[in-house]
């Protein structure tokens, strides 16, 4: 059972639908996610969704490797949980809801357990910090993915 559990909410100026193809979109990850230093779609569901995607993640205190097994529940909500890895144990979710055609909620909720002793001194900020900008992270990649889309649409027409 994941010793560490959070969850965080922001608002994205981006449609649902952009979200959710954003978040899936593993190989684009380590240019917008800074504590992911590599990325690998290891196998895919019969819809061309990936099913297991292996990290690297540097985590400040090392670097780890992981492999998550995601289930996708179009069109607004993805689960995950760890297959094997360096970690003991991680599950998570996202959840998007639409606010309007042009913005979405997203709620991640995560728990994890390392597997390793972390002094707490060090722990406690980063497990504060961690999620909350994963997922601003996130909100930034979406937003720029949305702002670039009208632009795309404008050049053809």
């Amino acid at each position: 059972m994941p010793e560490h559990q959070q969850s965080f909410t922001t608002s994205i100026d981006a449609p649902l639908a952009l979200c959710y193809e954003a978040i899936a979109d593993f190989e684009a990850y380590p240019q917008w996610s800074s504590p992911v230093t590599k990325i690998a779609v290891l196998d895919r569901h019969p819809d061309g969704r990936a099913r297991r995607v292996e990290f690297e993640v540097d985590m400040k205190l090392r670097t780890v490797r992981y492999v998550l097994e995601y289930t996708w529940h179009p069109p607004n909500r993805l689960t995950w949980k760890m297959a094997e890895g360096d970690l003991a144990d991680i599950e998570g979710s996202y959840v998007f809801e639409a606010d309007g055609p042009k913005r979405t909620t997203a709620t991640c909720s995560q728990a994890l357990s390392l597997g390793f002793w972390v002094p707490s001194i060090v722990l406690r900020p980063i497990e504060q910090t961690a999620l909350r900008q994963s997922v601003l992270e996130f909100k930034t990649e979406a937003e720029r993915l949305a702002a670039a889309k009208p632009a795309k649409a404008k050049k053809r027409g």
